[in-house]
């Protein structure tokens, strides 16, 4: 394969990677266009994108022509083993002229019979997210022009990968939380209840969630909870969380044993995951609400003939700041008849440039009791929920004032 035209026209292929046509095209395809064109270019036999798995640390075969079945077997490549893993490691071009048994580790790339090979890193942030190399059959010395050529195609690579993987991560994200939020809140007599959930409109989906559930005894269930952090893997962090709770919730009597179980959890099996969370207990009768926070927003209670307030219980630490931390606390506060209980998530309040007490003190003032599904919908309307830029969690509980006993 011949290389042809000068630096400049080579440049010119190559930045044309970037145009209105292959714009449109998904990731995979992209990839591969990509790596046709540079094959072209630079007048090489083969050409692969492997992309680093952060937390196996490994490069993983990705997208390649002339070594198609690195990625058919799933080749996985070491940080710092073989000549993709040094890549990866030290952050900068390698060229191997000529192509030694021990430079290498993949077998299909030695197997091939490439002589010489050229490989650049692929950066997102500052960091390392994979490597792209050509290779060559014969002999050749990769010049520093190559190098160039190559690094600008590893920029278009990094761009379209960072950008396939965070549109899926987003979607399987809101997919899968979207499933673990309740798509009917339980019929419980005495409440009525209604919940919103918005997805952040800048951070992306997080972490946020809430839970209703009617308990052997009679006792209701309430919870509202954020895991820190945003995308696929605070998702999947909520959700081992929720069916935790939903176990421990089975054998405990009150909330703040729950939320010590809880703890524990999060920290044997969920470790350097932060998660708030409420967890309140209705009672049977439905005047008495039972309420433990693990550094969780305080509720709002809205009763009629008073403004609604701030319910000023104890705020304990969050679940997964340290092993060791004083014993989880709950309290009892009156459920009088027809009022309402609001529990939401921070990016329901929070606003950048403000204090959070006033975006507090603005749901305060939009909060009236009445039947839950009202409640819900002129807090939404009030509180401007367009301007967040978190995932919004909000939970109306209406005591019906209807006699259980």
């Amino acid at each position: 394969m011949m290389r042809g035209g000068g630096s400049d026209e080579r440049l010119r292929r190559i930045e044309a990677v970037a145009d209105a046509a292959l714009s449109q095209l998904g990731v995979t395809d992209f990839l591969d266009e990509l790596l046709d064109r540079v094959r072209e270019v630079l007048g090489v036999d083969t050409a692969a994108i492997l992309l680093l798995d952060v937390h196996a640390q490994q490069l993983v075969a990705t997208a390649a022509k002339g070594l198609e079945e690195e990625v058919r077997r799933g080749v996985r490549i070491s940080v710092g083993s073989g000549f993709a893993g040094r890549i990866a490691r030290d952050r900068h071009p390698v060229t191997l002229d000529n192509v030694a048994s021990g430079d290498v580790v993949s077998p299909i790339l030695f197997g091939k019979g490439v002589r010489s090979l050229l490989g650049v890193p692929m950066f997102a942030g500052g960091e390392v997210i994979g490597v792209l190399h050509v290779g060559c059959l014969t002999p050749r010395r990769f010049t520093d022009d190559d190098v160039k050529l190559l690094q600008l195609a590893g920029e278009r690579a990094s761009l379209a990968s960072q950008a396939g993987a965070g549109n899926m991560d987003r979607a399987a994200a809101l997919a899968l939380q979207r499933s673990l939020l309740p798509t009917h809140l339980p019929d419980a007599p005495g409440v009525d209840m209604a919940a919103r959930y918005v997805p952040g409109h800048d951070a992306g989906v997080g972490g946020d969630w809430y839970d209703v559930f009617t308990l052997p005894s009679g006792w209701l269930g309430v919870v509202i909870g954020d895991v820190s952090g945003h995308g696929l893997r605070s998702a999947v962090v909520m959700g081992r969380l929720r069916s935790a709770l939903r176990a421990y919730a089975l054998v405990c009597d009150d909330p703040a044993s729950a939320l010590t179980l809880l703890d524990r959890k999060v920290h044997h099996f969920e470790t350097g995951n932060l998660a708030t969370v409420l967890y309140a207990m209705i009672s049977p009768d439905r005047t008495t609400i039972r309420l433990s926070l693990a550094g969780h927003l305080q509720p709002i209670l809205a009763a009629p003939g008073r403004p609604a307030r701030v319910l000023n219980n104890p705020v304990d630490l969050p679940l997964g700041t340290g092993p060791r931390q004083p014993a989880r606390r709950y309290t009892e506060v009156a459920f009088p008849p027809e009022a309402a209980l609001i529990c939401y998530t921070d990016g329901l309040v929070e606003r950048r440039g403000e204090v959070i007490d006033v975006g507090i003190q603005r749901l305060c003032s939009a909060v009236e009791p009445g039947p839950a599904e009202s409640v819900c919908a002129r807090i939404m309307i009030t509180l401007a929920v367009e301007q967040a830029t978190d995932d919004i969690a909000l939970l109306a509980i209406h005591s019906t004032g209807q006699d259980q006993s």
